[in-house]
C-alpha cells in the first residue's frame, strides 16, 4: 500500500512543480516582452511604468495597464492599456508576440514612426485604439485575420494613402474610426457592406469624390461623421434617410452641394444633425420637422434661402438652432420661444425680418441667442433673462427700438452684449454695467439718454474688459465707481452729453488699452491720474471743455500710440517730457490755447504742421510759415558758441580714439577665436537625432545636405537646405542660426529642446510637418518635409507671380488662415507665429500652403544673430505698429502680419521697397490708395491678373483691413478671418 501512495504523491509533487515552472515561464517570457517594448519608449518623467520590470515578473498581472486571464492556466496578459501617459518613441512589433491579447489602448500618447503591420497575429483582439498618436504610413494590414475585431481607432494620427478596402472583410467590426489623418482618393463604394457597423468617422481626412450612396445600407450606424477637410462633389446623398437607427450625423465642412434631401425627415431617432459650413442651397426641407428627438441642429454658413418650417414646432427638444450666415428671410416664428429646451438661437446675418418673438426666454433655458445683421423691429422681449441662465445677447445692427428691459440688470449670468446699431432710447437698466460676469458691453449707435448710475458697492469681481457707449444721449458726469473695473481693456464714451470732471478713480484702470471720451462735454482739468494707466496705447480727449495744462504724467504711458487733445481750452505749453514717448506715432494738440514753443526732437519731429494749428501763441519750426518763435541775438551767441566747442573736442583726441578702438577688435577677435577653438575641442561632436515619425534614414544622411550646393533659402532663422534620402524621400534641412545649446552643464537651452518636441507632435493639414530635429550641442538642424513650389513670397514676387492666379491665391489666403487659426485657437498648446510673413507659407505640389517657422522666433531675438529679424518678433514690413515701443507679442500680432500677406496677394507688391517714396510700406501706400475704401480696391489690384471676381477681392480687401488695423484691440481672431475669407468663394 505504502508503493502506490509514495508513487501518487511524487506524481502530483512532479505535477505541481511542472505547473509552477510553466507558470513561472509564461510570466517571465511576458514580462521580457513587455520590457523590450519599454525600451523603445524615449525617457520621460512619468514613472507610470517603472513596475515593468524583471525583477519583479511574477508579479506581472499587477504591472501598470496589464491585465491577466486567471482561467487560462499560464495567466496570459489580455489587456494592455497605457492611454494618456505622454509615452514618445516607437511601438516594437513585440506586442504582436502577447497571442492572447484581447484589448490594447495605447491612445493619447506621442508614438510615432509605422505601426506594426503584423497585428493581424493577434487574432483574438476585439479592441485596438491607437487614437491621439502620431503614426504614419498606410494600412497594409492583414484585416481579414482579425476577426474578432469589434473596435478599431485610430483617429488623429499621420496615416496616408487610401482608405484600406481589407477592413470590409472584419465581419465583427461595429465601431470603425479613421478620422484626423491624412487619406485621400474615393470612400470605397464597398464600405457600404459593414452593415454591423455602429460607428463611422472618416472626418478630417483629404477624401474627394462622390459620398457612397451604398453607405445607406449600414442600417445599424447610430454615429457617422465625414466631414471637416474633406472636399466631396455633389450632395448629401438621399439614401441616407435609410439610416433609420442613426443619432449623430455629423457633414459640416465638407463642400457638400445641392439640396438638403427630404429623406433626412426619416431619421426618427437623430438627436443632432449637423451640414454648417458646406454650399448647400434650397430650402429646409419641412420634413426635418419630423425629427421628434432632434436636440442640436446647425445649418449655417451654407446660401439656404426661404424661411423657418412651420413643422420645426415639433422638435420639442431642440436646444440648439444654428441658421446663421445664410440667405434667410420672413419672420421668425412665435412658435421658436416656445420650444421647452431651446438653449442657443443664432440666425445672424440673414434677412429676418418683423419682430422677435414676444415670448423668447420664457422657457427659462436661454444661454445664447445672436441675432445680429437682420432688419428685425419692434422692441425687445422682457423674457430673454427669465430663467437667469443667459449668458451671451447679441442683437446689433437691426432695427430695435424702445426701452431696454430693466431685467437686463439683474442678469447676471451675461458675459457677452452686442446691442449696437439700433434705435434703443432710455436709460440704462440699473446695474447693468456692473454685473459680476459681464466681459463685453457694446451699445453704442443707438440713443440712450440718462446718466450712468453710481455703484454703491464696489464690485471687486467685475470681468468687464470692453465697454462701448459712444454715439448715444448720455449725460450727467461719470460715476466715481468707473474705477471698480479692474479688467476694463477698452472704454469708448464718445459722441455723447457728458460733463463735469473726469474723477480721478480713472487711475484705477491699471489695464486700459483705449480710451476714448471725445465729443463731450467734459470740463475742467485733464487729471493726472491717467498717467497711472500705464498700457494705454489710445487716448481720445478731444472735442470737450478740458482747460489748464497737459498733466506731464501722461509722458508715463510708455507706450502710447494716439493722442488726441484737440478742440479744448488747453493752455501753458506742451510738455516736451511727450516727445520720448517712443511709440507715438500719432497725436493732435490743434485748437487750444498752447503758448510757447513747440519742443523739438523726439516724436515731435514727425508731427504735421496742422497737429499745432489753432493755437495763435504757439511757435516753433513745425509752425515756420505761420508764427515762428523769435530768438535773441544773446541766445544765438551763446548757442553757437555751445556748438562750437562741441565740435571742437572730439578734434583733439581723434586719431586717439581710433587707435583704441583697433586695439579692442584686435583683442576681441584673439579671444573669439580662442574660444572658437576652446569649444570645438570640449564639445562632442556626436550628433543626437529626435525623429517625431517613422524615418528610413539617420543623422548621416541629414548632415550629409548640409553643403553650399543644396541651399535652396537663406533668412533670418537660418539656411535651408535641400536633401535626397537614400529611400527618395526629399527633405528640407533648416540649420538654424543664433541658437546653440551650449555646453551640457549649463542652461543655455532655454527650454529650446522641450520646445522643439512641442512644435513636433503639431500635425495639421495646413501647417509644414517637422519630421526629426538634430542636434551636436554647436549646430541644431530641423528637418520638415520639403514643399517643391518653395515659398508665396518666392513665387508670388519673382517670375512664376503672374502664373499665380487669383483662385489660387484665394486658396492660399484660406489654407493659411487655416493653420494660423489652428495654432491660435486649437493648438495645445496655443503657439503665437511671431514671424508671419510670406516667405513662411511654403508651397507644395499642388500649390497648397503650409504654414513654416512658427515658434522659433523667441529663440531667435535673445541670440541677436539675425539679419533680418526685429528685436521684438517678426520681419521688416509685418511687424504691427504697436510691438516696436511695447515689446508685448500676443496673437493680434499674427492677425496683423497675416493682413500684410493679404495685400500681398492682392496687390503683387512686397511689404517694403517697391514703392516710388522712400520709407513707404505697404499699408501706408494701399491707405493712401484706396483711403480704406474696399470699393477702391481696383486701384491697388495686381496688373498680372487678369479678370478677377471684383467681389471677391473686395471681401478680401476687407479682411486684410481689419487685420492691419492700427490697434490690436479692433483686430479679428484668426478664427473670424478664416469665417470671413470663406465669404469671398
Amino acid at each position: 500500500m505504502a508503493t502506490p501512495l509514495i508513487f501518487y504523491l511524487l506524481l502530483v509533487s512532479f505535477t505541481s512543480f511542472s505547473f509552477v515552472s510553466s507558470l513561472q515561464l509564461s510570466l517571465k517570457n511576458q514580462a521580457s516582452i513587455l520590457v523590450s517594448m519599454k525600451q523603445d519608449f524615449e525617457p520621460s518623467s512619468n514613472t507610470s511604468l517603472s513596475s515593468w520590470n524583471m525583477s519583479n515578473y511574477m508579479s506581472l498581472c499587477t504591472w501598470y495597464g496589464i491585465q491577466c486571464d486567471h482561467t487560462i492556466t499560464n495567466m496570459s496578459i489580455v489587456s494592455l492599456d497605457i492611454s494618456n501617459l505622454n509615452i514618445s518613441g516607437s511601438f516594437s512589433p513585440q506586442i504582436t508576440k502577447l497571442y492572447n491579447l484581447v484589448n490594447v489602448s495605447i491612445q493619447g500618447n506621442s508614438f510615432y514612426g509605422e505601426f506594426p503591420t503584423e497585428i493581424h497575429k493577434l487574432q483574438r483582439l476585439k479592441c485596438l485604439n491607437i487614437s491621439n498618436n502620431m503614426f504614419s504610413g498606410n494600412l497594409s494590414w492583414e484585416f481579414n485575420k482579425l476577426k474578432e475585431l469589434e473596435v478599431l481607432d485610430i483617429y488623429n494620427n499621420g496615416f496616408n494613402g487610401s482608405l484600406p478596402r481589407g477592413v470590409t472583410q472584419v465581419s465583427s467590426l461595429k465601431h470603425l474610426n479613421f478620422g484626423g489623418n491624412y487619406f485621400s482618393g474615393k470612400i470605397p463604394t464597398s464600405y457600404g457592406e459593414m452593415k454591423q457597423l455602429n460607428f463611422l468617422s472618416l472626418a478630417g481626412n483629404d477624401l474627394s469624390g462622390f459620398l457612397p450612396s451604398e453607405l445607406g445600407n449600414l442600417t445599424s450606424l447610430e454615429n457617422l461623421y465625414l466631414g471637416y477637410f474633406n472636399q466631396f462633389d455633389g450632395g448629401v446623398p438621399k439614401e441616407f434617410g435609410k439610416l433609420i437607427n442613426l443619432v449623430h450625423l455629423d457633414l459640416a465642412s465638407c463642400f457638400l452641394k445641392g439640396s438638403i434631401p427630404l429623406e433626412l425627415g426619416q431619421l426618427n431617432k437623430l438627436d443632432t444633425l449637423f451640414l454648417q459650413k458646406n454650399q448647400l442651397t434650397g430650402f429646409i426641407p419641412p420634413e426635418l420637422g419630423n425629427l421628434s428627438r432632434l436636440n442640436a441642429l446647425d445649418l449655417s454658413l451654407n446660401n439656404l434661402t426661404g424661411g423657418i418650417p412651420n413643422e420645426f414646432s415639433n422638435l420639442r427638444e431642440l436646444s440648439l438652432l444654428n441658421l446663421f450666415i445664410n440667405k434667410f428671410h420672413s419672420e421668425i416664428p412665435d412658435f421658436i420661444s416656445e420650444l421647452p429646451k431651446l438653449e442657443v438661437l443664432k440666425l445672424w446675418r440673414n434677412n429676418f425680418t418683423g419682430v422677435i418673438p414676444s415670448k423668447l426666454g420664457q422657457n427659462g433655458r436661454l444661454t445664447e441667442v445672436d441675432l445680429s445683421t437682420n432688419k428685425l423691429t419692434g422692441i425687445l422681449p422682457k423674457s430673454l433673462c427669465f430663467g437667469k441662465r443667459l449668458k451671451i445677447l447679441i442683437l446689433l445692427n437691426n432695427f430695435l427700438f424702445g426701452s431696454l428691459p430693466n431685467d437686463l440688470g439683474q442678469c447676471y449670468t451675461l458675459q457677452r452684449v452686442r446691442i449696437g446699431q439700433n434705435y434703443f432710447t432710455g436709460s440704462i437698466p440699473h446695474g447693468f454695467l456692473y454685473l459680476p460676469n459681464l466681459s463685453l458691453l457694446e451699445l453704442q449707435n443707438n440713443y440712450l439718454s440718462g446718466v450712468i448710475p453710481q455703484q454703491t458697492h464696489k464690485n471687486k469681481t467685475s470681468k468687464l474688459e470692453q465697454c462701448n457707449l459712444s454715439n448715444n444721449r448720455l449725460s450727467g458726469s461719470l460715476p466715481t465707481s468707473i474705477g471698480n473695473f479692474p479688467n476694463l481693456q477698452t472704454l469708448q464714451l464718445s459722441g455723447n452729453r457728458f460733463s463735469g470732471q473726469i474723477p480721478s478713480d480713472i487711475g484705477k484702470l491699471k489695464k486700459i488699452l483705449k480710451l476714448d471720451i471725445s465729443s463731450n462735454n467734459f470740463s475742467g482739468t485733464i487729471p493726472s491720474e491717467i498717467g497711472k494707466c500705464t498700457l494705454l496705447t489710445y487716448l481720445d480727449l478731444s472735442q470737450n471743455q478740458f482747460s489748464g495744462p497737459i498733466p506731464i504724467q501722461l509722458a508715463q504711458i510708455h507706450i502710447l500710440n494716439h493722442l488726441n487733445v484737440s478742440w479744448n481750452h488747453l493752455n501753458q505749453s506742451i510738455p516736451k517730457e511727450l516727445g520720448a514717448l517712443k511709440g507715438l506715432t500719432s497725436a493732435d494738440f490743434s485748437h487750444n490755447n498752447f503758448s510757447g514753443s513747440i519742443p523739438e526732437g523726439g516724436q515731435f519731429s514727425t508731427f504735421k504742421a496742422n497737429s499745432f494749428e489753432g493755437n495763435p501763441q504757439l511757435c516753433g519750426y513745425v509752425l515756420v510759415e505761420f508764427n515762428p518763435c523769435k530768438v535773441s541775438s544773446t541766445d544765438e551767441l551763446e548757442s553757437q558758441q555751445k556748438n562750437g566747442s562741441r565740435n571742437g573736442f572730439p578734434g583733439k583726441f581723434k586719431l586717439l580714439f581710433a587707435l583704441a578702438l583697433l586695439l579692442c577688435s584686435l583683442v576681441f577677435v584673439t579671444l573669439a577665436i580662442m574660444k572658437s577653438r576652446k569649444s570645438r575641442r570640449n564639445h562632442s561632436s556626436s550628433w543626437k537625432l529626435t525623429a517625431f515619425q517613422k524615418m528610413e534614414y539617420g543623422s548621416e544622411e541629414i548632415i550629409g545636405c548640409i553643403k553650399e550646393s543644396n541651399v535652396i533659402g537663406r533668412g533670418g532663422a537660418g539656411v535651408v537646405y535641400k536633401g535626397t534620402m537614400p529611400n527618395g524621400d526629399e527633405i528640407a534641412v533648416k540649420k538654424l542660426l543664433g541658437i546653440n545649446k551650449g555646453n551640457s552643464s549649463s542652461h543655455a537651452d532655454n527650454g529650446f529642446s522641450a520646445e522643439i518636441k512641442t512644435l513636433g507632435r503639431i500635425r495639421h493639414r495646413y501647417i509644414v510637418r517637422l519630421v526629426a530635429f538634430c542636434t551636436n550641442k554647436e549646430t541644431n538642424l530641423l528637418v520638415y518635409d520639403y514643399m517643391e513650389n518653395g515659398s508665396l513670397g518666392e513665387v508670388l514676387h519673382g517670375k512664376r507671380g503672374e502664373f499665380l492666379k487669383w483662385n489660387v491665391r484665394l486658396k492660399i489666403a484660406v489654407e493659411a488662415a487655416k493653420g494660423l487659426c489652428y495654432l491660435h485657437h486649437d493648438c495645445s498648446p496655443l503657439i503665437i507665429h511671431r514671424d508671419v510673413k510670406s516667405n513662411n507659407i511654403l508651397l507644395n505640389s499642388e500649390f497648397e500652403a503650409h504654414v513654416a517657422d512658427f515658434g522659433l522666433a523667441k529663440f531667435l531675438q535673445d541670440n541677436g544673430n539675425s539679419e533680418c529679424m526685429s528685436s521684438i518678433a517678426g520681419s521688416y514690413g509685418y511687424i504691427a505698429p504697436e510691438y516696436a515701443y511695447t515689446l508685448k507679442v500676443d496673437e493680434k500680432s499674427d492677425v496683423y502680419s497675416f493682413g500684410v500677406v493679404l495685400l500681398e496677394l492682392i496687390t503683387g507688391k512686397r511689404p517694403v521697397g517697391d514703392f516710388e517714396e522712400e520709407g513707404l510700406d505697404i499699408v501706408q501706400w494701399t491707405k493712401m490708395k484706396t483711403n480704406w475704401n474696399k470699393d477702391m480696391v481696383m486701384k491697388i489690384l495686381d496688373e498680372r491678373l487678369p479678370q478677377i471676381p471684383l467681389h471677391e477681392a473686395k471681401q478680401v480687401f476687407f479682411v486684410a483691413m481689419l487685420c492691419v488695423h492700427e490697434h490690436s484691440v479692433e483686430r479679428p481672431t484668426m478664427r473670424e478671418v478664416v469665417e470671413m475669407l470663406a465669404q469671398a468663394k
